[in-house]
């Protein structure tokens, strides 16, 4: 059920290569910084937004993101 993958580099695992190119996932580039990095995609399978290792998913902002979306 769980296997260790890659986040980074040539052999990155597809879903990871998928949320950190814009080319895959239309909306934006991003790297995986750390741990505990989050990727908020939508009930469609769209990615919406990233929340950065340090920042909390229950800031305001975030919260506003949630709410929009309904």
């Amino acid at each position: 059920m769980m296997e260790k993958i890659s986040v980074k580099g040539d052999d990155i695992y597809p879903l990871y290569k998928w949320l950190t190119s814009k080319a895959s996932n239309g909306v934006m580039d991003s790297e995986v910084k750390w741990n505990f990095q989050k990727y908020l995609i939508d009930e469609k399978g769209n990615l919406v937004d990233v929340i950065a290792p340090k920042e909390k998913p229950l800031s305001s902002e975030k919260v506003g993101l949630f709410l929009s979306a309904k």
